[in-house]
């Protein structure tokens, strides 16, 4: 196993293999791997089965799920945007499910849920976001 002098020093290696481990959420709500939807044809199902509910710049739709919990799955388009503003989107929705619309959905019959931000999303703030994505919930339970 190959060293280099400053990980010797730390007492690590410079394996490509060694990673920090991610960070825990900050609350104990945190948005498990099974509760998002990431595979192109779950998202498109939903997309073309689900109800939908269209905010100022949020497109919801939910359709009810095939799993004993609800999942939600993102669709951030670039919109001629820098993969920094599109990824500060994403995280900001992830977010904002994590905090607010997890809890409601554990409460009610499992639902898949598909956000598809539109442009004017990246112009919104997180308290914007926040009220439009407690809007679209609303209407959809």
């Amino acid at each position: 196993m190959k060293f280099s002098l400053a990980a010797a020093r730390r007492g690590a290696s410079v394996s490509p293999c060694s990673s920090r481990r991610s960070t825990r959420a900050p609350d104990s709500r945190a948005f498990p791997r099974q509760q998002r939807l990431t595979r192109g044809t779950e998202l498109e199902r939903v997309r073309h089965e689900g109800k939908r509910v269209r905010t100022a710049s949020l497109d919801v739709r939910a359709t009810a799920s095939l799993h004993a919990f609800p999942r939600v799955g993102f669709v951030v388009p670039r919109y001629k945007h820098s993969a920094v503003d599109r990824n500060t989107v994403k995280r900001r929705l992830r977010d904002l499910v994590r905090l607010h619309m997890l809890e409601p959905l554990q409460a009610r019959p499992p639902l898949d849920v598909v956000i598809r931000a539109f442009p004017s999303a990246y112009d919104r703030d997180f308290d914007a976001l926040r009220t439009e994505l407690l809007q679209a919930l609303k209407r959809l339970i």
